[in-house]
């Protein structure tokens, strides 16, 4: 029975303790930017198009079966790793406008980002 109230008042002493934290200590969902993925699959970048807020962070994830490398086409942002199967590259975009980009290693498959 002792060691049960014992592991009772730390507990208790733990949740009293939690509670006593200022708010923006505590575990809280973030509020952060967006995020928006751009799936890789079938030699295609879907959707083509991808309209988002400024802030918003875009995902590449190649499903397929071949590499990909995402080039944007005038160099306005970063330019990914070559891309195997179940990989991902991530870019935040901040600024307005329209990026095109493309896959260097297939560069038929084409793709925007519209950020407003």
């Amino acid at each position: 029975m002792t060691s049960r109230l014992s592991v009772l008042s730390v507990i208790a002493g733990g949740l009293l303790f939690a509670n006593s934290l200022p708010a923006a200590s505590q575990s809280q969902p973030s509020s952060g930017a967006a995020e928006k993925t751009v799936t890789i699959d079938n030699f295609n970048f879907a959707p083509t198009t991808l309209t988002v807020q400024a802030g918003t962070k875009v995902t590449w994830v190649n499903r397929d079966d071949a590499p990909h490398k995402v080039v944007s086409a005038g160099k306005t942002f970063a330019a990914s790793p070559v891309l195997d199967t179940g990989e991902r590259y991530s870019f935040s975009f901040v600024k307005p406008g329209t990026y095109e980009y493309f896959c260097s290693l297939h560069p038929k498959m084409v793709g925007k980002v519209v950020v407003q």
